[in-house]
């Protein structure tokens, strides 16, 4: 029996997959749980506009990250340090902190795991942090330590 499936079934096939299986199998497991069905043009048709739909709104959101880059790259985030002898700070920025920074006095939501630090910034002076947006967006911020008077 032609089957089209609705969900990924490990070992049988894919979601969209096209495929002949047993008839038994199909009737009392992929339909039941309704893994997949019945291999129709109606079925199809509505596969491949559910695709489309996913496409399109995959699309939006590629375009509103490419606008929230825009919008990062124009900031700068100042923190202010405590500074000891021979002008070294005392601490560090993490990734938590400009975090918040960004959600308190800019209203940008993003989350922690996109700002990609290797290290916290430490020293005074500019530091340039990249944030991934997308898989095909980053935006560079740059993250200022002044000392604290």
């Amino acid at each position: 029996m032609k089957v089209i499936f609705l969900q990924d079934v490990r070992g049988k096939g894919k979601k969209g997959d096209v495929k002949n299986v047993a008839d038994g199998y199909a009737q009392n497991y992929l339909f039941k749980n309704n893994l997949a069905a019945p291999a129709t043009v109606q079925v199809q048709r509505g596969l491949e506009r559910e695709a489309q739909a996913q496409a399109e709104k995959a699309a939006q959101h590629l375009e509103a990250m490419k606008e929230l880059k825009v919008e990062i790259e124009k900031i700068t985030l100042v923190f202010p340090m405590k500074v000891g002898a021979g002008g070294r700070s005392f601490g560090s920025v993490s990734s938590k902190q400009i975090n918040q920074e960004l959600q308190k006095k800019h209203n940008i939501k993003i989350e922690r795991r996109q700002i990609k630090l290797n290290q916290p910034v430490q020293g005074l002076g500019t530091t340039k942090v990249t944030i991934e947006l997308h898989k095909e967006v980053q935006a560079v911020i740059n993250v200022q330590l002044v000392e604290q008077k």
